[in-house]
Parts: structure tokens; C-alpha cells; sequence
């Protein structure tokens, strides 16, 4: 699949399952053209592979929102190709608003003893 796709987005939450899951066969398996996207952890991906392919242009380009080391050291990723942001991808013109509606949603079902929504389910991992 992934030699087939334009763009590869990883949101994926850290476990010991998706550990490394994205390393130097996926990206080697990639189109010239494919632009690769993390938003979920680092660990997920082998960043010195996803380097190698930014550097050697086998990949068109990178955006990535997380890295191994938080914050980024300013001499990391010397590349054209790569679009960086400080882990705040998240953050929307209403994201604040979106979680507080969501935190008083959650607050009034508790005091109702009503199901929480969006419950993490721990046994993964995450």
C-alpha cells in the first residue's frame, strides 16, 4: 500500500505493537514524489531512516510534529524538504473552545452517572 500513496499520515499512538513500525523498508517502498507526515509519537518512526530518505530525495518531503528529542535541537534537521512544527499540531483557531465543551460534556455525564465519552482504553498501551 504505502508504494501507492501521494501522502502517508502517522497518527498512531506509541505501543509496544507500532514501536519502530515505520523504519527503512517503508520508506524505501515509497514513491519519489510521497510526502510523509508524523502527528502521533516518534518512536513510532526510525527518524534517521526518514532523514536518510528526505537527504538522498528518494522522498519528496517530510512534516513532521514530533521527534525523538523534545525540544528539537536547533542544528537538527538541516533539510529543505522538511516542514518542522514545536509538537502544536493540534492546535486549531478553536481547539481550546472544542476541549472545554468537551471537558464540561465529561464533567455533566459524571455528575449524571452517565458513560464518559472518548475513554482510553489502557490495555494497548496507550
Amino acid at each position: 500500500m504505502l508504494s501507492r500513496c501521494d501522502y502517508i499520515v502517522v497518527a498512531t499512538p506509541l505501543t509496544s505493537q507500532t514501536r519502530g513500525m515505520i523504519g527503512e523498508p517503508e520508506f524505501a517502498a515509497l514513491k519519489p514524489n510521497a510526502v510523509f507526515v508524523n502527528v502521533g509519537r516518534s518512536p513510532v518512526i526510525d527518524e534517521k531512516a526518514l532523514v536518510r530518505a528526505l537527504s538522498d530525495g528518494r522522498i519528496k518531503g517530510a512534516a513532521l510534529d514530533v521527534f525523538d528529542r523534545e525540544p528539537l535541537p536547533m542544528d537538527s534537521y538541516r533539510l529543505e524538504n522538511i516542514l518542522l512544527s514545536p509538537h502544536c499540531a493540534d492546535h486549531t483557531h478553536d481547539s481550546l473552545v472544542q476541549a472545554m465543551k468537551l471537558l464540561i460534556s465529561q464533567l455533566e455525564r459524571f455528575q449524571q452517572r452517565q458513560p464518559l465519552i472518548n475513554v482510553v482504553d489502557k490495555k494497548p498501551g496507550y
